[in-house]
């Protein structure tokens, strides 16, 4: 994970970087207009295009995150007792960022065996 933050919360904020850089494009040919007339337009054409493409990308992944967040695996963190969405066999959680794992071959710290013989 890039920000080690909750996989959900990463698609999020991919799709937050897209909509700003969408958003910062159109504006980048808009003032192609402002400081080259008639000649900006063609500039803010294609700077208008590019940005729409990139806010389209935004909607794909927030949609993207949705829908995962929907068949997401809830449980209750073990260190800040909060319930947090699980994405795969380990994530983070979303409040704490303490790793989280469903797999007890990935677990760093098994349960004590309370069976006596």
């Amino acid at each position: 994970m890039f920000f080690r933050s909750s996989k959900i919360n990463e698609f999020r904020l991919w799709g937050l970087l897209f909509t700003l850089a969408g958003m910062g494009l159109m504006i980048l040919g808009t003032s192609g207009i402002v400081f080259w007339g008639q000649a900006g337009k063609i500039f803010a054409g294609i700077f208008m295009v590019i940005g729409m493409i990139a806010m389209l990308i935004s909607v794909g992944v927030y949609f993207w995150a949705g829908m995962m967040s929907t068949s997401a695996t809830m449980l209750t963190c073990p260190e800040c007792s909060r319930q947090t969405k699980m994405l795969g066999k380990t994530d983070r959680c979303m409040y704490c960022k303490t790793i989280l794992t469903l797999d007890p071959g990935q677990a760093t710290q098994h349960p004590a065996d309370t069976t006596q013989t």
